[in-house]
């Protein structure tokens, strides 16, 4: 390598002591790495000196942006009281009053450290409470790295079946057949398909689990019709309804689950919660959360955490949230809705075969000219998959950090003039993936 940057060097030191070089696939670049030095309000610098507008926020978890004053500063005067201890804190206390009077059917809630965690404590809890083993989800969605949450996360043509019911496949190489007989895949907004597997389970499921805007499903929202009859099938059929808000919870002020007129039983959550650190949270209805009430006899769901509910993470998460009001919300949903409306009249500007999809704060590129509605209809060909590349990396070589996926997430830091600098942006990279879009759709 002639002359390798400080990043290249860095990665080349990371190879030798981290699987690939990293702990995180999503910051996988090539030729390497981008190696952050700081990062503040909307934007972050590399260690080459490089500035950009972040519109990934660490995967959609920042919703003030980079090193937010409030909570530095609230962060700075806890670390000088303390990390974590096996006492248990006031700040605990409020945070869980601020989120349960916050969100409609929020009777209880158990702080975790993950999204991942909130997730797997939702399916744990959902059959402790029904004596149930099979779950079901969405086929292609993501819920994390439990076992059975990412069944068929990642299917295929080759692998997914028939459309009428979807297979049940693995991600990881060695999941055990057991758990993928114990999962019901459903296809995404087929009220009828998904109802007629459900039935097939109808004595045995514990739970539905769904996210209202999945990401990999296409970042479409789930429709009304879908979510009130799964949700009227939980009720008729003794299972519970399990919202994923990690992601969507930024959605709106009591998170994405207010655009549905029926509440889910459980919510998992992550990402914003934590004001920048680690988090995650399973709120729901006070019997189902009681199978992890310590105090009953037996216990249904015995759980413990080392880090869970610590007072650094209670203590950013309350002071980002509390900032997070209605007025921070509709004003933060607007611009992304002003970013939505603009890059669709860019694309039509530029004649190109994509679209944007999205909701909240949120947005995604499809390299498609229709908008998808499940994830087979979202899923991408080698060549649509390389004109989504050439997206994200135009954008970022121009200064716009996008998630690989190429979707973003905005923040509270961010202001009109920045949407229309993402929209001049993009629009040149729609302008620049022309020819190669115009071929793979031909």
């Amino acid at each position: 390598m002639n002359n390798p940057t400080p990043s290249q060097q860095l990665y080349q030191r990371a190879l030798k002591v981290l699987p690939g070089g990293v702990s995180r696939n999503a910051v996988l670049r090539k030729p390497c790495p981008a190696y952050a030095a700081r990062a503040s309000g909307c934007s972050i610098t590399d260690i080459e000196g490089v500035q950009r507008i972040d519109v990934a926020n660490n995967m959609a978890s920042l919703i003030h942006g980079h090193a937010f004053a409030p909570v530095v500063e609230a962060v700075t005067q806890q670390l000088n009281r303390g990390t974590a201890w096996n006492l248990a804190t006031e700040v605990e206390v409020q945070y869980a009053e601020l989120l349960t009077s916050r969100v409609p059917g929020f009777d209880r809630i158990r702080f975790v450290n993950s999204g991942t965690e909130a997730i797997m404590c939702a399916l744990k809890a959902a059959r402790a409470f029904t004596s149930r083993p099979k779950v079901a989800k969405v086929e292609g969605a993501y819920h994390g790295t439990y076992d059975y949450a990412e069944v068929s996360q990642t299917a295929t043509p080759a692998d997914w079946g028939a459309a009428d019911a979807p297979a049940s496949t693995p991600v990881c190489h060695g999941t055990p057949q057991g758990v993928l007989d114990d999962v019901i895949v459903l296809p995404f907004n087929d009220t009828d398909r998904a109802l007629r597997l459900l039935d097939r389970h109808r004595d045995q499921i514990a739970c539905i689990l769904i996210d209202p805007l999945p990401h990999r499903v296409g970042l479409m929202p789930a429709c009304t019709e879908f979510v009130n009859s799964l949700h009227d099938w939980t009720a008729r059929n003794g299972a519970l309804m399990v919202f994923d808000e990690v992601i969507t919870f930024r959605s709106g002020y009591t998170g994405a689950q207010e655009w549905y007129a029926r509440r889910p039983d459980l919510t998992a959550m992550g990402k914003i919660i934590g004001g920048g650190f680690p988090v995650g949270a399973l709120a729901g209805r006070a019997d189902v959360m009681d199978v992890l009430n310590p105090n009953r006899k037996p216990v249904l769901f015995p759980h413990s955490g080392t880090f869970s509910a610590n007072p650094v993470t209670m203590t950013a998460g309350l002071t980002a949230m509390r900032h997070f009001d209605r007025p921070a919300v509709e004003r933060l949903n607007a611009l992304a809705d002003r970013l939505r409306r603009q890059l669709s009249q860019a694309i039509a500007d530029a004649d190109v075969p994509l679209c944007i999809t999205g909701g909240g704060s949120m947005f995604r590129i499809h390299p498609m000219e229709t908008p998808p509605t499940d994830y087979r209809t979202a899923y991408h060909t080698p060549a649509m998959a390389a004109i989504k590349q050439g997206i994200v990396d135009y954008a970022f070589d121009h200064g716009v950090i996008l998630i690989e996926s190429g979707s973003g997430a905005l923040s509270t830091a961010m202001t009109a003039a920045d949407i229309d600098h993402l929209t001049d942006v993009l629009a040149g990279a729609f302008r620049a993936i022309h020819p190669a879009a115009a071929l793979a759709h031909g």
